[in-house]
């Protein structure tokens, strides 16, 4: 009699889907595993005459099948899980998440956050995912402990980020990291520029650099967003593929995530430099980012992987909803109910994603030579019954559009049990659970803090800086302004220092709480002599409670200011800020900086045309000290009597005052 081959495992009585390219069913199949690698993959009757295996393990009558991969996630963020929901990207990224993330990220957070996840993505039949975050370290470490096969890409921002001061810093950290990490059996470590909108061509080619060097991939968002491309052909004037193209990032394996805004040209780009995409989809719908043209990407023969992007945006990290989605949407956005079908989106999730990570020679199908990353999914569950037999496909679409993850039983990674029915085993669930409960209510209470206070949300996103504390200014209503502008520019008794001629379009933001004064998003116009605009400057500034002052021909205003740049949309910062009410004034001002008996002012001659209050001169001065705040308020009187306006009908208000 022939001897048999040894080895650790074989797996009987199951239906194999082998997921290979030639998509091999086999009923009843079985499968055997010596060490981390497959040695055998057919029919049952066949591969009981080549093995004798020191272990039996009878499937009894589940799928077996490759454990899933999901191609694009952030999995420290399941402790970020459902903080801050129906919101658009930026305001959800900008306005909270990093925020956040600034306060509490921390190698302990990433650890907790990185366990939490995997005993989530073991009980859903992941078995490799591709992660992007920041101490990508800790984790690496998480998961191997867990062990999870994973690409752990560290996040490299041109700001500082919770584990960079600098991007050189981030740089740094990653080349350490990739280097000790190089070669792990699980974990495949790389480089992750976050976005084209948050690094610099320098992190490009620098991120380009450490890839090609350790030879691991890049994992970068792409074209995730309407407003990203937008921006983009602006700033450039070509679309986001050859925008990143012209900065080298393909001379390094790429993993791209999302590319939801992209074209024919853009795919075929990908495709020539082999570059890997993760299709989202649940969380470009919950973000409104848009619809990915995935039927497209794969008729232009990209690889394209699913993924569930990070727990805090999805809100799980559950691949089997994530495939579902993925064959649905594709058929409501071509109107072609038969592409992307079921055997097509399981690929996707299975072999297909794989080789998207960069991982296909080692996972992703069950075949001879590759790891043994495998999962058992019981169809018998009433939520999956009947089954149909006419039709051999008919066994991923019932996989794909009526199985849960729930009905995952059994995990195993690299030839190491994970999870046996359904009963984790390299992670203490109710632990992690206790500890996550603790971070939120630390969340909370710096989240609930925050949001009564306006300027703490605008210093969270913004670079907000206090301003002088004191504030000088007479208003005066003009009857002629053009003379008002004759006696400025004639006036022996002051020198003028500058000359500047704006439109400015003001938005106050009121709030419920008047001690919270007013926030005014500015947008100013730079007029030149020839009447066009030569640029555009935006501002915030915050306005706290005026407490007046009257003095001699001239108010004293003692307030609070903040002044920061407003490098967001007036959309974004309304949705942020949720004022209670707005006030919207347009002018036209000519501003000159003046000296006047040794003193610097302002002197500003503003047109009003919306709401149309008239024209009217102001000067003003601001200060820290309240004695020369007293002492130039003195001076005003005296100004406004050598440019021949007398102060009888000074106004004792702001503009927003006379708005209201």
């Amino acid at each position: 009699m022939e001897n048999k081959q040894k080895a650790d495992w074989l797996f009987t009585n199951a239906i194999v889907l082998t997921m290979d390219e030639a998509m091999h069913i086999y009923e009843p199949g079985a499968v055997a595993v010596s060490g981390n690698t497959i040695v055998g993959v057919g029919a049952q009757s066949e591969l009981e005459k080549r093995f004798s295996a020191e272990h039996e393990f009878d499937c009894g009558g589940k799928v077996l099948m490759p454990g899933l991969v999901n191609a694009h996630t952030h999995v420290p963020m399941t402790l970020l899980r459902g903080l801050a929901d129906d919101l658009r990207l930026d305001v959800w990224l900008l306005g909270y998440i990093m925020p956040v993330e600034r306060e509490f990220v921390s190698p302990e957070f990433v650890r907790l956050g990185t366990s939490l996840a995997a005993a989530e993505l073991i009980r859903s039949g992941v078995t490799a995912f591709a992660d992007m975050y920041y101490f990508e370290e800790e984790v690496a470490r998480a998961t191997a402990e867990a062990g999870l096969r994973a690409l752990a890409a560290e996040t490299i921002l041109k700001f500082p980020s919770p584990d960079a001061s600098s991007y050189e810093e981030a740089l740094e950290y990653t080349r350490d990291f990739v280097r000790r990490w190089k070669g792990h059996p699980l974990i495949v470590p790389g480089v992750a520029p976050h976005a084209p909108y948050t690094i610099t061509e320098e992190i490009t080619r620098a991120s380009v650099e450490i890839a090609t060097e350790f030879d691991v991939p890049i994992h970068i968002h792409l074209a995730e967003t309407a407003q990203e491309v937008e921006s983009i052909r602006e700033e450039a004037g070509i679309p986001v593929i050859p925008y990143m193209k012209e900065q080298g990032l393909f001379e390094a394996k790429v993993l791209a995530a999302h590319c939801v805004h992209i074209d024919t040209g853009e795919m075929r780009t990908l495709r020539k430099h082999h570059a890997g995409v993760a299709h989202n989809p649940s969380s470009n719908l919950k973000l409104a980012d848009g619809i990915a043209p995935v039927a497209k990407m794969l008729e232009e023969g990209l690889m394209v992987g699913i993924g569930t992007d990070g727990p805090s945006s999805n809100n799980d990290l559950d691949m089997f909803e994530e495939v579902r989605l993925t064959a649905l949407l594709a058929k409501g956005y071509t109107g072609d109910p038969t592409v992307v079908p079921a055997k097509q989106a399981l690929a996707m999730a299975t072999r297909i994603g794989a080789h998207a990570l960069h991982m296909g020679e080692i996972t992703g199908s069950l075949e001879e030579g590759k790891r043994a990353d495998l999962i058992l999914v019981d169809i018998s569950p009433v939520h999956n019954s009947p089954r149909f037999r006419r039709d051999p496909d008919g066994i991923y679409a019932q996989l794909v559009y009526a199985a849960k993850s729930t009905d995952v039983t059994d995990v195993m990674v690299d030839g190491r049990w994970l999870m046996r029915d359904r009963k984790l085993l390299t992670v203490d669930e109710e632990a992690l659970l206790a500890e996550a409960d603790s971070y939120a209510h630390r969340v909370d209470t710096f989240l609930i803090k925050r949001e009564q206070s306006v300027l703490s949300k605008l210093v969270a996103i913004e670079s907000a800086a206090e301003a002088e504390s004191f504030e000088v200014q007479v208003k005066v209503p003009l009857e002629d302004p053009d003379a008002a502008v004759q006696a400025v520019e004639n006036c022996k008794d002051i020198e003028i220092i500058y000359r500047r001629h704006y439109r400015e379009y003001d938005t106050y933001m009121a709030f419920a709480d008047p001690s919270q004064g007013y926030l005014r998003y500015r947008e100013d116009e730079f007029i030149e002599p020839d009447g066009s605009v030569s640029r555009v400057r935006y501002r915030l500034t915050l306005i706290g409670p005026a407490h007046e002052d009257s003095l001699p021909g001239a108010v004293l205003l003692s307030r609070s200011r903040y002044l920061a740049p407003a490098t967001h949309s007036l959309r974004f910062y309304r949705e942020y800020f949720q004022p209670v009410k707005e006030f919207t004034l347009e002018k036209d001002r000519l501003r000159w900086k003046i000296k006047f008996e040794d003193t610097e002012f302002f002197i500003n001659i503003d047109r009003f045309t919306k709401p149309p209050l008239g024209a009217f001169l102001e000067v003003k001065s601001r200060t820290w000290s309240r004695r020369d705040a007293e002492h130039k308020a003195a001076l005003v009187s005296r100004l406004l009597e050598k440019l021949g306006i007398g102060t009888e009908k000074a106004i004792e208000k702001d503009y927003i005052a006379l708005v209201q």
